[in-house]
């Protein structure tokens, strides 16, 4: 079992290299018949197959298939082309491959093995790469295969475009003894202060968070002809509730560094200020990522051959419909009947997933507003050019429309819960009859009481397993990020009653708004974001929670953005470390906390122990997964969202009796003190890059 494990990783390798060659660095051999060779090598594959198995460390034979997919669809997308789920034609695509991969019969992993071999051969690289992680990731029988670190398998979509050149001189000289040194990236590589957006590239370009928001996508698709692949529990309301915090996050990042809040993208015809370059280039197309200049507009779409025939039209009336439903609480389905809006039905609808209950009404505002972005140089194909970043769920956060466009979608959702169909919480619902919180302190590791401190810390990664046509061993590129001090929460809380559970959840937010004056509760309440929630026992009487900073049920272990690359010496892929899989979604560790400023930004933290027995859902015991999961964004794999609540309380709903947080936060089981975020302005290595 464990060498078809090893298998099935090896197709995640160099995806742009051929299957006749070896694969991993310890030169695996898939032996190929016929019936695997692509149109380049029917004449001699076999030949060039055994060649290569001269030096294999391992040959992998397959099995021969009865039947061979078609792939009807996926196989017109040319292998030297961009893949988006965003473009409608790519999404039948990758449906259709998913469909075949799904198809075959649970535990027949020498039947599937080879039909992702014969998959791989005959499709774009990109397509394939995401149409394999979905399936691996929603069969049954694959759930011990990890999925690869698109960062390392793809690292053109993260990393400057001046890096692979470097990359390859450092892979040739190395093999032959010469030391890894890392390739230095800059921190300012895409822009200069010159652009006040590019104040924000440290956080927009983040790998973590870009990674974070592919993955998110990998584990809630919007599409597939299978529907349960969709249909996780609720998925919309995630959608909404997983981009409102990209937004609150942003958004105080932005009050960090003396910017207001982003302005939302509201009228479709108007012309965009913003323009951004990439600096990434294509290791599937050879061509750069198109730029945008400043003040470009949206134009109608008529790219057939990305199943795109859009219009701005098209986008106003969906938007109207929307907003009908918003204002009366009302879904039209198509036989003419209605029912009641809910929160997870506005997602589907606004996304659009497949779960939208009437997506001729409704159409795909969301998905569109991307492709709408993403084709602004070349709207009708006249100039056969690719997609810009916003096309791309690996790229599009990179972009500083990304945001506008989201504050859009955002406010769609903000309308919702504002309007009247939606009431605000009682008293009852907030409280937690007998809990009183007596004290809240937050501790950092550098031991300052009720503040947190940044600082810039410098990661390697391994760009070796996507840097295709290169000699073989670890080749480090070395970027600059935020990082912070590590720290606890010490919560002191009396129970009067019983001994109980309780759902301690943490938020916090930024103490005064772009003005420097204190906020209203109806717009800190959008500004607040989780840091943690988790259920603790509370026995009668006093009690002293404890809670780490790295246990956050938000983020991911800092391992799976940036592996352990010391940990086995020259060997850089210890198999050790946790799977990416499903705990591959979760917002990283490293970008939990706001950067803070040098002087010390003035943030509020608020603490609230609920009343579990309005918190608790009866989740099937299923099998638990071997590393830890980010619930809180991404919820739990084959279960119920652990929480009953709605997604972001006590903060999703506007409040009726309370004007600012002070008179909210009230309350017995509620505490709000002031803590400070310190931004050091010192760099220092990851103790876990390799040593030279």
């Amino acid at each position: 079992m464990a060498n078809i494990v090893e298998d099935f990783k090896l197709l995640f390798d160099r995806p742009n290299e051929p299957m006749v060659s070896t694969k991993g660095d310890d030169k695996v051999l898939f032996q190929l018949t016929e019936q695997f060779l692509g149109d380049n090598y029917k004449n001699n594959g076999i030949e060039i197959n055994n060649r290569f198995g001269e030096n294999a460390t391992r040959v992998v034979p397959l099995k021969s298939l009865k039947r061979t997919p078609a792939f009807t669809k996926a196989r017109r997308l040319p292998v030297d082309a961009e893949f988006s789920v965003f473009l409608p034609a790519h999404q039948e695509m990758a449906d259709e491959v998913i469909a075949e991969l799904l198809a075959v019969p649970e535990n027949q992993l020498q039947d599937l093995l080879s039909t992702c071999v014969f998959a791989r051969v005959h499709l774009n690289p990109q397509l394939f790469n995401y149409s394999y992680s979905v399936a691996l990731m929603h069969r049954r029988d694959t759930r011990n295969i990890p999925i690869q670190n698109f960062a390392e398998t793809f690292p053109s979509k993260f990393i400057d475009s001046k890096v692979f050149a470097k990359a390859r001189e450092s892979a040739t000289v190395s093999s032959k003894g010469a030391p890894r040194i890392p390739i230095i990236i800059p921190r300012d590589y895409t822009a200069t202060d010159l652009d006040i957006e590019h104040r924000l590239a440290y956080w927009r370009e983040d790998m973590g968070i870009n990674l974070h928001h592919w993955h998110w996508h990998l584990v809630y698709p919007f599409s597939s002809t299978q529907r349960e692949i969709v249909a996780k529990d609720r998925r919309g309301e995630l959608f909404f509730y997983m981009h409102q915090q990209v937004i609150a996050r942003y958004n105080g990042e932005r009050l960090l560094n003396n910017l207001a809040r982003v302005k939302k993208f509201s009228d479709f015809t108007e012309p965009i200020p913003e323009a951004y370059f990439p600096k990434l280039d294509s290791l599937t197309t050879s061509r750069g990522w198109p730029p945008r200049q400043a003040n470009m507009r949206w134009s109608d779409l008529n790219r057939p051959v990305d199943g795109l025939v859009v219009t701005i039209a098209d986008m106003n009336r969906w938007r109207r419909n929307i907003e009908e439903a918003i204002s009366t609480g009302l879904v039209r389905l198509p036989n003419g009947s209605t029912q009641p809006l809910d929160i997870d039905t506005l997602g589907n609808i606004i996304e659009s997933s497949i779960l939208s209950p009437n997506r001729d009404l409704y159409g795909s505002l969301h998905n569109n507003g991307h492709s709408f972005a993403g084709y602004m140089h070349d709207p009708t194909n006249r100039y056969l050019e690719s997609f810009q970043v916003m096309a791309d769920e690996a790229t599009n956060m990179r972009d500083p429309f990304f945001y506008r466009w989201h504050a859009f979608v955002d406010d769609l959702f903000q309308r919702f819960k504002e309007s009247p169909n939606v009431r605000p919480y009682t008293r009852s619902e907030l409280e937690n009859p007998g809990v009183q919180i007596t004290a809240v302190r937050v501790e950092s590791s550098t031991g300052d009481a009720n503040a947190l401190n940044t600082f810039w810390m410098q990661s390697d990664v391994d760009l070796s397993r996507g840097l295709d046509f290169s000699d073989r061993g670890p080749v480090y590129a070395r970027f600059t990020h935020l990082n912070h001090r590590p720290f606890q929460y010490t919560i002191e809380a009396n129970n009067t009653g019983n001994a109980r559970r309780t759902t301690v959840r943490i938020f916090m937010s930024p103490k005064f708004d772009e003005r420097n004056l204190p906020w209203i509760l109806n717009d800190q309440r959008k500004m607040f974001i989780e840091m943690d929630r988790f259920v603790v026992p509370l026995n009668a009487g006093q009690n002293r929670i404890v809670r780490q900073s790295t246990q956050s049920s938000l983020t991911i272990p800092f391992e799976q953005t940036f592996r352990d690359l010391s940990a086995q010496g020259s060997d850089a892929r210890n198999p050790n470390l946790a799977s990416f899989n499903f705990c591959g979604c979760g917002w990283p560790q490293h970008m939990l906390v706001p950067k803070g400023t040098e002087p010390g930004a003035q943030y509020e933290l608020f603490v609230m122990l609920s009343n579990y027995e309005l918190d608790s859902i009866n989740n099937p015991e299923g099998q638990e997964l071997s590393c830890v999961e980010a619930s809180s964004f991404c919820g739990l794999k084959d279960r119920l969202y652990p929480d009953r609540r709605n997604m972001g309380y006590p903060f999703d709903r506007p409040s009726t009796t309370a004007a600012n947080i002070q008179d909210f936060a009230n309350l017995p089981n509620m505490s709000l003190i002031d803590i400070t975020i310190r931004l050091q302005n010192i760099t220092e290595q990851n103790p876990r890059n390799p040593r030279n």
